[in-house]
């Protein structure tokens, strides 16, 4: 029998890998993150299940060689945490490219509603009788021009949910599909004509801080940004000044360049030390949540299924039909 390590492991994820695991595969599950400091506890094993917020950078791949570690299966689609440079000829890196693009792109639109209709700021109020509509006012999503950057199943996705609501589409990709229902521009004529932005991009060299200063002065005044996609596409301090000044309407974060250490944990009896953050959630045209758009029950069980398949496949040694090409 041949053992796996899932490292960032909660309660949700054993019960969908309970659900679909494999009697030839032991599944070894751990809270901790893994990391530099935590790789020892994949000794002994044959591969290893990350998530989006593992370190695995070169000393980590180092270590499991030396364990005889064979292969890092992602129960994610990204995999920008990976030193991919470090893992080749090492180790064999699988993923999830596709669990369920609509909980992603269902995610997005609800932020969306909820920012425009203020409808976290209702709820608090009904709650303390106070039914006053004074700030609470929104525009009509129908007619207005919505830029989708980044448009893979989800981005194709989301599109299709801001279609029926009678949105106009805008999209940029360096590979366009014939399977997008929106228009395709350059960056800069969707930066400026769009009233919300929203990123369903994978994070590379050539897009790190895509939403900085310079881009946010491009855009409309009074544009809502969207990202359930990764952190680091936006350059926060630029986003908060783009807040103060009015430019950016509103803000929908689902993913923070600085989360690895705060998302998915309970801090509430904490204070949070990261100002920025703690900046964040405190404007009143922000939501904040911490990488859940992924959290649908579909979603989890294909996940699991998948990640399964990658170690099933691995271990009989079948083509790996969603390894990352190093």
């Amino acid at each position: 029998m041949k053992t796996v390590a899932f490292f960032d492991t909660k309660p949700y994820d054993k019960e969908s890998f309970e659900r679909y695991k494999s009697e030839d595969i032991n599944i070894r599950f751990f809270e901790n993150k893994l990391n530099a400091d935590t790789v020892s506890m994949a000794a002994c094993c044959d591969a290893v299940c990350a998530f989006v917020n593992d370190s695995i950078d070169s000393y980590v791949l180092e270590q499991l060689e030396k364990f005889g570690v064979g292969l890092i299966t992602m129960r994610c689609a990204g995999y920008n945490n990976v030193d991919l440079k470090a893992a080749r000829g090492r180790v064999k890196i699988a993923r999830v490219p596709a669990y369920s693009p609509y909980a992603v792109a269902e995610h997005s639109m609800g932020m969306i509603l909820l920012l425009n209709r203020k409808l976290h700021r209702a709820y608090i109020r009904t709650r303390d009788h106070n039914f006053s509509l004074e700030g609470l006012t929104g525009f009509d999503l129908y007619g207005k021009t919505v830029g989708i950057i980044g448009t893979g199943k989800i981005g194709r996705s989301f599109a299709d949910i801001c279609r029926g609501f009678g949105m106009n589409i805008l999209g940029f990709d360096p590979y366009p599909t014939d399977e997008f229902c929106g228009k395709y521009v350059s960056l800069d004529e969707l930066l400026s004509q769009s009233d919300i932005i929203s990123l369903h991009c994978p994070l590379t060299k050539e897009n790190l801080h895509l939403i900085n200063n310079e881009t946010i002065e491009k855009m409309k005044k009074g544009v809502f940004i969207i990202n359930t996609s990764r952190g680091k596409l936006i350059d926060t301090q630029a986003l908060i000044n783009g807040l103060k000044s009015g430019r950016v309407g509103a803000a929908g974060l689902d993913v923070y360049e600085e989360e690895t250490e705060l998302f998915f944990e309970d801090f509430s009896e904490e204070i949070i030390k990261d100002d920025t953050l703690s900046t964040l959630i405190s404007m009143p045209n922000v939501i904040v949540t911490s990488h859940q758009a992924f959290l649908t029950r579909e979603a989890l069980d294909a996940i699991a299924q998948t990640t399964i398949k990658n170690l099933e496949d691995y271990f009989s040694g079948s083509e790996l039909e969603n390894e990352v090409v190093i």
